[in-house]
């Protein structure tokens, strides 16, 4: 399998895609469950069939695009292959020195925003990420290895690194996190998702109250192929400040409050370009039973 990936890693987008496609839509027809919370999801959104049937091919992109964002060498740089929209918004909020969370949802390809933040800024400020090892012993070890690059660092979901990204954030560093995903049992709130109780992460509006950082969305558009050939790039990096009344209500320690409003955050990001959201991903499921608490004050906390 490592072989495999190494090899994929080399072929183009232009080839990597359309497999990823195929695979997308594998998984749609294959998978009664996966089709039903896919077709639940993207129907309580709005969305129509076009719109729909789009998901299921980008879903299958991000996985097809992988091995390359994953294998590519640490000395090659991104390069022309992404663009910057507003970068302006992270340049404004490092130069305010007060530490900067990136919030980025499991939007067109997320895992691309992190190296593009690394390369453009983390020369000037590094970005730290927590993550979820995989499984697989040679798919953990390269996801490690991947994600630990210049200007880049990464730490699995421990109170290590909990409290890592909470060193980072007061040095005046940066901090990722994906924060549509459900967290443990008792991490969370109960708030508004698309109009249905989602069991919503509060880590995100605790490193604000506890820190004092400034904070960016981030939305790593994937591309089609008349659209790499228009801008002469493959992916768009857009870039938006979010607004200080809502900087504040992250601020106040309020769990239910923030953790709405980080929704909402997700939500407008999201209808952007909703056919590019992972609407297959379980949002509505029960939390897991597992406990992480945060490094100051004995809060809990999660990624």
């Amino acid at each position: 399998m490592p072989r495999l990936f190494s090899m994929l890693s080399r072929w183009p987008l232009a080839v990597l895609h359309p497999i990823g496609s195929l695979l997308g839509w594998l998984a749609y027809l294959l998978s009664p469950s996966y089709r039903r919370r896919l077709q639940l999801h993207t129907h309580a959104a709005g969305m129509n069939t076009w719109q729909r049937w789009a998901a299921v091919a980008h879903a299958g992109k991000m996985v097809g695009e992988l091995p390359r964002l994953w294998g590519r060498p640490r000395e090659q740089a991104l390069g022309d292959s992404v663009q910057w929209a507003n970068a302006e918004a992270v340049s404004q909020a490092l130069s305010e020195g007060r530490g900067l969370l990136l919030l980025t949802p499991h939007l067109g390809c997320f895992e691309i925003t992190a190296q593009a933040y690394a390369e453009h800024f983390g020369g000037l400020k590094p970005i730290t990420a927590l993550y979820r090892p995989a499984k697989q012993a040679w798919l953990a070890e390269m996801m490690r290895e991947s994600r630990n690059r210049p200007g880049m660092n990464t730490s699995p979901a421990t109170l290590s690194g909990v409290r890592q990204m909470l060193r980072a954030l007061k040095k005046g560093e940066t901090v990722g996190l994906l924060p549509d995903q459900v967290p443990p049992e008792g991490m969370g709130v109960w708030t508004n998702f698309f109009g249905r109780q989602a069991y919503t992460m509060t880590m995100a509006a605790k490193l604000v109250a506890q820190t004092g950082c400034a904070v960016v969305l981030l939305r790593g558009e994937r591309l089609g192929l008349v659209a790499r050939l228009q801008k002469g790039c493959d992916y768009i990096v857009h870039a938006t400040r979010v607004a200080p009344d809502v900087e504040q209500i992250l601020a106040s320690g309020d769990a239910a409050q923030s953790a709405a409003a980080v929704n909402r955050l997700m939500e407008n990001m999201i209808m952007q370009a909703p056919e590019q959201y992972l609407w297959g991903y379980n949002r509505y499921k029960q939390p897991r039973s597992e406990i992480l608490t945060s490094a100051s004050g004995g809060s809990e906390a999660q990624t």
